[in-house]
């Protein structure tokens, strides 16, 4: 099983190279690297820079503000100064995003992701080949390239795309278009996976999932680590398009009223009507020793890599390392 470590979203740039070193001491495969606040491409680069063997994969860059050109340009450079170690996860984002925050015309998501893979594909084939560049879908036209401007090939493994997704035309796309496929933290339970992801998604492309996970040194940590995930998901299982695992337990009336709350501005009531029953249902829970025979028999045969948060403490750092390969030894979806 790969293990595949999270970040934040806030650690500042200067830090990132510290951090990725700390990720690569600790034993990870994999560093997923988010987008919100910094650029993704830049917090990959110089996590790249500062390790060896880490891989390092964006989770998820936002694709439809950025030209596809660009995009398959960047993610050629990051390959090649890796040495094989860079992979791009492409998102989405909803429409306000993409209209208000980005000041870009609105297509179908599903269809516009399907057409962006489809050039960033053709664009690397351009730079592999040296053949002429033509690609034209529903959104995009490229017929352009000349010599001056194609990097050429690569010596090392070209970048891998991975996509993620939490309704049935997403999850369909990714099985048809992506070498990868990440879950959604509020959908990575085995139950999602068994209905909803694995009849769909074939063996040659991988899972990574993202769960929520309740765990920390010691039984007061683990508590403390609950009440956190308890505030965390009740505030995503706010927003109805996340809410398939609940609809799955027959719990939408709770998303219907966490969705009530937010739209009365009551957030800090959310985590009251996320009881004990569906934390415990729908997030593994032990401490480091306990984590890797939990995650064991939640996830082996289902995924092919598991999303760990490093401890907040580095202190704790010498007992997760343990942990880590706990996980890794977990059997895979590939075998």
């Amino acid at each position: 099983m790969r293990v595949i470590a999270g970040m934040s979203d806030r650690i500042a740039l200067r830090d990132i190279g510290e951090y990725a070193r700390r990720i690569e001491r600790l034993g990870f495969d994999v560093l997923h690297v988010p987008e919100t606040i910094h650029d993704s491409l830049t917090v990959a680069t110089l996590a790249l820079e500062h390790t060896t063997r880490l891989h390092v994969q964006t989770s998820l860059t936002l694709a439809f503000p950025r030209s596809p050109m660009l995009l398959a340009l960047q993610s050629w450079d990051l390959a090649a100064m890796s040495g094989g170690r860079f992979d791009l996860g492409l998102g989405s984002q909803i429409r306000p995003n993409i209209e208000g925050r980005f000041g870009l015309t609105w297509h179908v998501p599903i269809q516009w992701m399907d057409d962006y893979v489809t050039c960033v594909r053709a664009i690397w084939s351009s730079f592999a080949t040296g053949e002429p560049l033509h690609v034209e879908t529903e959104n995009y036209r490229f017929d352009r390239l000349q010599p001056f401007f194609n990097p050429g090939p690569l010596d090392v493994r070209p970048p891998r795309i991975w996509l993620g997704g939490i309704n049935s035309r997403a999850i369909s796309l990714a099985s048809r278009v992506a070498d990868g496929f990440v879950t959604h933290p509020t959908n990575s339970h085995p139950r999602f996976l068994d209905e909803c992801v694995l009849p769909v998604i074939p063996h040659d492309v991988e899972i990574a999932t993202a769960a929520p996970i309740i765990t920390g040194r010691t039984s007061d940590d683990v508590l403390s680590s609950r009440s956190a995930q308890r505030a965390v998901l009740a505030f995503l299982y706010s927003t109805p398009a996340y809410r398939r695992t609940l609809d799955l337990f027959g719990w939408s009336r709770i998303g219907d009223e966490l969705r009530r709350l937010t739209r009365e501005g009551r957030w800090s009531e959310l985590a009251e009507h996320l009881d004990d029953e569906h934390l415990d249902t729908l997030v593994p829970s032990g401490t480091f020793a306990e984590l890797p025979d939990v995650l064991g028999r939640w996830f082996a045969g289902r995924t092919d890599g598991i999303l760990l948060q490093p401890p907040s403490d580095p202190s704790d750092d010498h007992d997760f390392a343990a942990t880590i390969e706990g996980v890794r030894a977990i059997t895979p979806r590939s075998e």
